[in-house]
């Protein structure tokens, strides 16, 4: 079958297409025939060496298709249903067929399209567990960076519904592209000065919620950004390379409070990530919750993905048609 390999760590012209055998369903696994497999940050960060993984390897998380066998285990009866997953040790989606946990796998709503279920059923689940770990008022303001991002654009709907006020910050080119998902009021992260635009879209007070998952120089002015006397940040990604910095005087001077929300949503037990993912799908298909998908590219042009990915030209998600 045709897949996409990683063999070196570096940039996207590392992924190189390939063929490969097709899995076999192990014990509490599924196959799925891949329709669409999607490309997240999580999949950049491995192809660039961010994190410690086992060369070489068939990259991509999670895929959307039908199951076209399961393990000896597996109730034979999701065999032909339409489903998105998680795959088997975070790898092997970019391909004709991957291997997924048959706990990982999630019947698609009816009506629902495959490209916005792939979008949603992890990115969404991942958005309202870091909302439920940092719950929101109905009148506060949130600051949501990276607002026309994957996630992103999903807390910033969510954050709306909750009965917030919402602010985005994005790259320029990205701005009116906040609006339209649904923030209040989109400001340029690039610019020196944007904190003092939320402060100005605030009422000199700051954001009550800054959720950030850019880190760096950017996380770092959103917590300047952070109302005194009671903001919360919630530190959920560095997709700038590094974690925001943060230094204790200020954070107990400013009267602000900083946490992890991301590891509270990771520690939740199985069952309950497993009802905050099947809970967005079903918000993907009434209409409450809505992905944008920013493009979709051949399987054999996932460099082209990534490198879209690199250079923060994506607005919403990114998948591959195998």
């Amino acid at each position: 079958m045709k897949a996409i390999q990683v063999r070196e760590v570096g940039g996207p012209d590392v992924l190189r297409p390939v063929d490969t055998d097709a899995p076999e369903a192990g014990p509490g696994e599924v196959v799925v025939d891949v329709e669409l497999a999607g490309v997240t940050y999580a999949d950049t960060m491995l192809r660039a060496g961010r994190y410690p993984f086992p060369l070489p390897y068939v990259a991509g998380m999670e895929v959307g298709g039908r199951v076209a066998s399961v393990g000896p285990d597996v109730d034979p009866g999701l065999v032909g249903r339409r489903v998105v997953a998680t795959t088997v040790d975070n790898r092997g989606g970019y391909a004709e067929r991957a291997r997924a946990a048959a706990t990982g796998a999630f019947a698609v709503p009816d009506g629902l399209a495959l490209d916005h279920a792939i979008a949603v059923f992890q990115s969404g689940a991942v958005a309202a567990g870091i909302l439920a770990a940092l719950p929101v008022r109905p009148g506060e303001t949130v600051l949501v960076t990276a607002a026309a991002g994957r996630i992103g654009s999903l807390l910033v709907q969510l954050a709306r519904t909750a009965g917030a006020r919402v602010i985005g910050s994005c790259g320029p080119a990205k701005l009116d592209a906040a609006r339209d998902i649904g923030a209040h009021v989109a400001v340029d992260h690039t610019r020196p000065d944007w904190p003092d635009a939320v402060r100005a879209a605030t009422d000199g007070r700051g954001a009550d919620l800054v959720l950030d998952a850019i880190g760096g120089e950017t996380g770092s002015r959103a917590v300047d950004a952070a109302a005194d006397a009671g903001g919360r940040i919630g530190l959920y990604g560095f997709t700038s390379g590094t974690w925001t910095p943060l230094d204790a005087h200020t954070v107990a001077r400013r009267g602000i409070s900083v946490s992890g929300p991301l590891g509270v949503a990771f520690a939740k037990p199985a069952d309950e990530q497993r009802a905050d993912a099947e809970r967005a799908l079903a918000a993907a298909a009434d209409g409450t919750l809505v992905p944008r998908i920013h493009a979709t590219y051949p399987l054999v042009e996932a460099a082209r993905a990534h490198a879209e990915l690199d250079a923060r030209r994506t607005v919403g998600a990114v998948v591959l048609a195998p």
